[in-house]
Order: structure tokens, then C-alpha cells, then sequence
């Protein structure tokens, strides 16, 4: 390697130091241990920073996220849109450099932090270019055929996310995956060996994935470079680039959890700077002949955006339909009228369970919706997520299908499952990756979902058995909290139709959505068909669904409690007390409607009683009573949980009863204007 190789590398680490230290919060340590492996992969990444989102460029991730000033410095070297203030505005206000990577930041695919979410998001940027390529790559004309690098470290193979998603990649046989894991045997809490003491490259092996050690990393950057050559050799494995760093290389304490996550010391940052032939009055100093370097390197990735424009320009020539149908989902776009072959029905339509109905729509939309990619925790056939005639997402050499397939068979890994679609929902192409687990097992894949809206993948979980309905599985698989946990997280639809119109809005909504991700929770058991209930009115969110003149009572309903809801209003009426129903098939869509839409809905002057099987928490925004399950289910067949827990029409019109009675001598404020 070049003498501008070493400057730049010690560039990169007294850079991170200042950055750090400048916000005086952070941690400086793995991006000094980390330099030089960002500097080899960097020279050699195939991106263009004037076109950050190039489909085939190369992906790189920082899964072990607080070494994110590393990431930072590299982006402002490159070229990226991030300026020297930039870095001084590191984990500032409103900065575009905050503590952890967000999507936010040009250059940033996908939000890291949490570790293991990272290297299971590259997971599904492997699947995504994978899937691209089989579908779009013609003889000669070789469309899609980027990588996926990832940093990682021992954090993040602590949690068990990235098991599940790393175990999954080696199966699949992911070669355009090339993974480094920071060897630096610090955790904050000081020594791994503490805690964690496990062989990580025969852990790997063990899944499927080819190992490469580079165990003198901070210093032999030929060797990285060789490692990386070599990794791109393995076609059907991914490869895990061991580095062996010492954390905060040239500090006074590098090789010491006392870098991990505190920022260096002025004294310390001076030495360094001396150590490494820096001016050390000079803070943020960058010479030419580094910015220089960097630019070379992305003139060769601007090089390679065009000649791939040229190859598609006589691709589109020879293939016009795929280069049409590829265009068009690089422009974000869905096909013209897609949301026509969503299924109506009408109260004359027979009863059918929404998992059911789900799988109908899923059967009707695959055909025009070629960026659908979807699957399920092992549970294809309680989930009822696959069409008939889906070819799976699997390795040609085993038998089991291709990677042209757009089934994915995720195995029992429901958080592994939600990390691999965020990276699915960030690759590009328009993908609408889908997966399916039941309800209460999407809380296993809790820190997936919040990244999903925290980032703004539209991705979409089916999530079938969506309560006590399920029956005999009992309080373990029976969800009281989840709809009250998922509802409370911004940016996030949370579906529970109640008919089949309601389950084809949830659809529509999902798949049009460009930046909300959403659940749509599912029944097991048959539901009747509403009159009253259209797609059209769904896609408000909340909608009158039983409408009665000069109503003395709403009663409020999601999912199988709406025609419960229904039964119990007429019988009301029919004793005096005059009740509409409305059905709220995603608090999130109905909050973003007009204030006036929504007291249509919910007016002044009459009391609101909520009709749910989970938690009342949550529902004093829109309800004054509640007939709620506030407990943990049973086993037992659903009919026989549905009466003991009092979701009956003689407990919801006796309840009901009460409620008007109680609010009789009181005036009835909307809890929409409400002051809390």
C-alpha cells in the first residue's frame, strides 16, 4: 500500500477523534480500530456519491452503529453531501449526523443502532439483489450485480437477532454478502471474555458462511484488500471477514473499554495527532492529497453508474418489456390499476375467516405486483400467506426453488423476519416485502417494527390468530397488550379489519404506502360479511358503519367485535337505546384525517363504549367506557372464551346500558377534544 494509504487511514481515525470529542458524547474507539478496513473497503466500494441511490451500487452497513463518526467521516471523504460542519454538528440538533446512523443521512441506507439490526438489514439487501437479478439479468447483460458489506461486532452477535438472520443467509447461500466482524474483545462493560466467550468464526462456519482472518488488521491493509478479493470469489456462501483491531488505535488507552464510549481527552487527541505526523493546534484538518484520493475513488463509481446506464439503454432494446416493468419500479410507481384486483364483497357474501381473505388478496395482487416478496415464520399454513402456484426464494443448487422465487421461508425466526424485510423495503426496486407470524409473535420482532417506522420501510406483517379467537392455544399465543403496543409507536398502521372489504383497504393502504410500515392483524375464525363496509370508507381509518338517527350511544369496534358490536346496537336500539357503531379499522390513518371528518365520527353529545378482546389501553382517545380484556386469556375453544371473557350481546348491551345511563346527567364532550 501507498504512503497516502496510511495518511488517509490515520486521517480517518484522528477525524472520528475530533468528531467525538467536539460533541464531547460518542464513541471514538471502533472508529479508530476500524480505519483501515473502511479505508480498503471504501477505495474499492462500486457507489456514486452525485447518484446516492443508484439501484446497483454497492450496500455498506454499520451494524455495530455507535461506531457511527467512523461512518460520518467517510461519507464527508467520499463525496457525499456532508460537510466539515457536518461533523462538527455531530449528535447536535436537527443535524444531519446524530448519534446513530438514520436513513435520514445521504449516503445511510438503514437506520442502526440497536445491535444485530444492521447485519440482519444486509441480510435483506442480499435477498433483494439476489431476487433483482434473477428476475431482470439476461445472457450479456448483466443488470444487477452489487454487494452487500457490513460492519459488525461482538455486540451484535450477542443478540440474537443476528443469529436468526446470519443462520438464515448461510442457508440461502448468499455470496454477494460480505460481512466484517471487529475482533476488538471490548464490550463497554470492558473484556468480552467476561460474557462472551464463544467461537464466532466456527459459529458462522457452522451456518454456512466462509471465514477469512485477518488477525493483524490494524496494520496489514494488503491483507484486508486480499480478503476482500477473495470473499467475492465465494459464489454460494457469505463471507465473514474476521479483523482482529485493537479499539482506539494510538490512543493512551486503545485496547481499553475506556474508549469504547467516552470521548478522548485533549491531551490524548494531541499525542495522537503528533503520533501520526498531524498538526495538533489543527482540529477537523483534512489535506488535499486525502480529499484528492477519495474523489478518484468516486469518480470510478460515477464511471461505473453511467456504464450501467449504457448497458441498460440496449437492454431496454432487446428486452423491453422487463427494462418497462424494471423502470417503472425504479420509479416507485405501482402498475396502473393494480388496486382494482382487490376482491369486494357484500353482506350476501358467505362468512370467511380475514386470514382467509387475506390469502385472496395476496392470490389476486401477485400476478401485477412483481415487487411482491414475502413470507412467514414457518408458519405458511396457519399464516395462509403463500399463493398456490409461489415459486420459493431458494438457492438453485438445492432443488427447493430459485432466487426468481418470491416466497421466502423464513424459518422460526419472527425478528430475524422483520429485520430482513427492512433491508428487503430499503434495497430499492419498490419492493413490498411481507411477512407472517401470528399476532402476538410479531412482538417477538418488537425492535424490527419500531426501526421499520423510525426509518419509514413500508413493509407489512400479516399477523394472523389476532386473539382469544384463536382458542385453544391458549394465553401464550392469545395477544392482550400487542394492538396497544404497536398502536403507540409513531409512523406505524396497525389493521384490524373487520370484513373483506376492510381486509382489501388494509392492503391497499399498505402496499401504496412509500414511508409507513403496518400490521394487519387477522382472524382465525369466520367473520360475516358487513353491510354498510367498502373499501373506500376503510381507507379512513374509522368510519360509521351502523348508523341510527338520533343515536344515544356509539359503540366503537375493530376486527371480529364490529359484527358483535352490530348484533348488540340493533338490540339496543330495539329497547329504547338508539346505538351506532363505528367500525376503526387503524387508529394511525384515522388520526391523519380532518378534525371534522373525525367528530362525524366521534361527535359531541354522545358517549362512546369501546368494544375490543385486548387491553383498553389506548382507547380513551376515542371511547368513555370500555368492554376490554384486561387479563390474560385461556384454553379453550373460542366460543367458550369469548362468553366467559363477556364478549357477548347480553354483556355489550348491558354495558352499553349502563354507560348512557351514567353520562345521562353529564355533558358528553367528544374525546377527541379532549384536554389529555
Amino acid at each position: 500500500m501507498s504512503d497516502i494509504t496510511t495518511k488517509a487511514i490515520n486521517t480517518i481515525r484522528v477525524l472520528a477523534a475530533d468528531t467525538v470529542a467536539k460533541a464531547n458524547s460518542g464513541h471514538p474507539g471502533a472508529p479508530m480500530g476500524m480505519a483501515p478496513a473502511a479505508h480498503v473497503l471504501f477505495s474499492q466500494l462500486k457507489t456514486n456519491p452525485k447518484n446516492p441511490s443508484w439501484i446497483n451500487r454497492d450496500r455498506f452497513i454499520l451494524s455495530n452503529g455507535h461506531a457511527v463518526a467512523l461512518l460520518y467521516v467517510m461519507l464527508h471523504l467520499t463525496g457525499y453531501p456532508l460537510s466539515m460542519d457536518d461533523l462538527k454538528a455531530f449528535r447536535q440538533l436537527d443535524s444531519k449526523t446524530p448519534g446513530h446512523p438514520e436513513s435520514i443521512t445521504p449516503g445511510i441506507d438503514v437506520t442502526t443502532g440497536p445491535l444485530g439490526q444492521g447485519i440482519s438489514n444486509a441480510v435483506g439487501l442480499a435477498i433483494a439483489q439476489a431476487n433483482l437479478a434473477a428476475t431482470y439479468n439476461k445472457p450479456n447483460y448483466t443488470i444487477s450485480d452489487n454487494y452487500t458489506f457490513a460492519f459488525f461486532g461482538d455486540g451484535c452477535m450477542m443478540e440474537g437477532v443476528a443469529s436468526e438472520a446470519m443462520s438464515l443467509a448461510g442457508h440461502l447461500q448468499l455470496g454477494n454478502l460480505i460481512a466484517f466482524y471487529d475482533d476488538n474483545q471490548i464490550s463497554i462493560d470492558g473484556a468480552t471474555d467476561i460474557a462472551f466467550t464463544e467461537d464466532v468464526s466456527k459459529r458462522l462456519e457452522s451456518y454456512g458462511w466462509e471465514i477469512i482472518h485477518v488477525p493483524d488488521a490494524d496494520t496489514n491493509y494488503d491483507a484486508i484488500a486480499n480478503a476482500i478479493s477473495k470473499a467475492k470469489q465465494s459464489k454460494n456462501k457469505p463471507t465473514c471477514i474476521k479483523i482482529t483491531t485493537t479499539i482506539g488505535f494510538g490512543s493512551l488507552n486503545q485496547g481499553t473499554s475506556g474508549v469504547h464510549g467516552s470521548p478522548l481527552k485533549a491531551d490524548d487527541i494531541a499525542q495522537l495527532k503528533e503520533k501520526f505526523g498531524f498538526d495538533p493546534s489543527k482540529s477537523f484538518n483534512v489535506d488535499q492529497d486525502v480529499y484528492d484520493y477519495y474523489a478518484q475513488v468516486a469518480e470510478h463509481g460515477e464511471k461505473a453508474n453511467k456504464e450501467r446506464d449504457i448497458l441498460f439503454d440496449a437492454y431496454s432494446q432487446e428486452y423491453p418489456e422487463e427494462a418497462m416493468e424494471l423502470s417503472r419500479r425504479l420509479s416507485g410507481k405501482l402498475p396502473d390499476n393494480w388496486s382494482k384486483l382487490l376482491p369486494t364483497y357484500t353482506s350476501q357474501d358467505k362468512p370467511l375467516a380475514s386470514r382467509k381473505m387475506s390469502e385472496i388478496v395476496l392470490g389476486k395482487l401477485e400476478q401485477a405486483l412483481p415487487e411482491l416478496l414475502g413470507g412467514s415464520a414457518d408458519l405458511t399454513p396457519s399464516n395462509l400467506t403463500r399463493w398456490p402456484d409461489a415459486v420459493d426464494f431458494q438457492p438453485p443448487s438445492t432443488g427447493l426453488g430459485n432466487y426468481s422465487g418470491r416466497y421466502i421461508r423464513y424459518g422460526v425466526r419472527e425478528h430475524g423476519m422483520g429485520a430482513i424485510m427492512n433491508g428487503i423495503a430499503a434495497y430499492g426496486a419498490n419492493f413490498k416485502p411481507y411477512g407472517g407470524t401470528f399476532l402476538n409473535f410479531v412482538s417477538y420482532a418488537a425492535g424490527a417494527v419500531r426501526l421499520s417506522a423510525l426509518s419509514g420501510h413500508p413493509v407489512t406483517w400479516v399477523a394472523t390468530h389476532d386473539s382469544i379467537g384463536l382458542g385453544e392455544d391458549g394465553p401464550t399465543h392469545q395477544p392482550i397488550e400487542t394492538l396497544a403496543h404497536f398502536r403507540a409507536i409513531p409512523n406505524l398502521m396497525v389493521w384490524r379489519p373487520a370484513d373483506g372489504n376492510e381486509v382489501s383497504a388494509a392492503y391497499k393502504a399498505s402496499f401504496e404506502s412509500t414511508t409507513t410500515p403496518s400490521i394487519i392483524a387477522l382472524t382465525r375464525q369466520n367473520l360475516p360479511q358487513l353491510e354498510n363496509s367498502s373499501i373506500e370508507k376503510a381507507l379512513k381509518g374509522a368510519y360509521v358503519i351502523h348508523e341510527t338517527p338520533n343515536a344515544k350511544l356509539i359503540i366503537a369496534a375493530t376486527g371480529s367485535e364490529v359484527s358483535l358490536a352490530i348484533d348488540s346496537a340493533k338490540e339496543l336500539s330495539n329497547n329504547g337505546v338508539p346505538t351506532s357503531v363505528v367500525s376503526i379499522p387503524d387508529f394511525f390513518t384515522f388520526e391523519q384525517q380532518s378534525l371534522d371528518y373525525k367528530k362525524s365520527v366521534f361527535p359531541d353529545g354522545i358517549p362512546v363504549l369501546s368494544v375490543e378482546v385486548m387491553t383498553s389501553f389506548g382507547w380513551d382517545k376515542y371511547a368513555h367506557a370500555h368492554v376490554s380484556l384486561d387479563r390474560f386469556g385461556a384454553s379453550a375453544p373460542a366460543p367458550a372464551l369469548f362468553k366467559k371473557f363477556g364478549f357477548t350481546v347480553e354483556n355489550v348491551v348491558a354495558k352499553g346500558k349502563k354507560t348512557v345511563e351514567f353520562y345521562k346527567d353529564h355533558e358528553v364532550i367528544s374525546r377527541l377534544d379532549a384536554p389529555f
